[in-house]
């Protein structure tokens, strides 16, 4: 695999805004609600199987009144305001999410956890040398990102549990948080700088 490490000058307006935790916080709560499946499912008493007949007379036997074996009070009975399928995503406003991902990229920054390579190049895919590329870094836990696709780095990482490869377009807050190191290609540097001004 290529990769030489190179120290670029990084843009302030990008790599060094004041931090907005508040910002973080609220970016990553509607990250991780936009990806909830929301298919919990439960079945209201007129949904459970059976239940169709009175199960008694109304009047004369001495014990409660009863309409259906499938009341919520009966073993086996319907459940009362259980979920139902949702939609629980929602978005934030453009900006606040603008600032949040400067604020992520800026904590990165400030940690010294960003590593500029040249490229990151590869003839097939191959886990053993993303592996050893990381630790020749010193890196166990990164967010790789590409300015292109390019599908022998992509599956090679794929594996590994610490970590993920993206395109420019997919960088997100969630993302930044949520590994230690953020390496970037020098293409993929540019292209952060030209879509994010200040």
């Amino acid at each position: 695999m290529s990769a030489q490490i190179i120290h670029p000058e990084l843009k302030a307006e990008i790599f060094q805004v004041a931090l907005r935790p508040h910002l973080l916080h609220d970016v990553v709560t509607m990250q991780r609600a936009n990806r909830r499946a929301g298919t919990a499912a439960t079945k209201s008493k007129g949904f459970v199987r059976g239940g169709g007949k009175k199960p008694w007379k109304q009047k004369g036997t001495g014990r409660a009144r009863a309409g259906s074996i499938r009341s919520p009070i009966w073993v086996g009975g319907g459940t009362i305001f259980g979920p139902q399928p949702r939609d629980y995503s929602y978005r934030m406003p453009k900006k606040a999410r603008r600032e949040a991902l400067l604020s992520a990229l800026s904590l990165k920054h400030k940690e010294g956890k960003i590593v500029v390579v040249d490229k990151l190049e590869m003839e097939q895919p191959k886990t053993k040398i993303m592996r050893q590329l990381l630790e020749g870094m010193n890196v166990k836990s990164a967010l790789i990102v590409l300015p292109q696709a390019n599908p022998p780095v992509e599956l090679s990482a794929r594996n590994l549990p610490k970590a993920k490869v993206i395109r420019v377009e997919g960088l997100n807050v969630y993302d930044l948080l949520r590994f230690d190191h953020l390496i970037l290609t020098e293409g993929a540097l540019r292209l952060i700088e030209e879509r994010l001004p200040a």
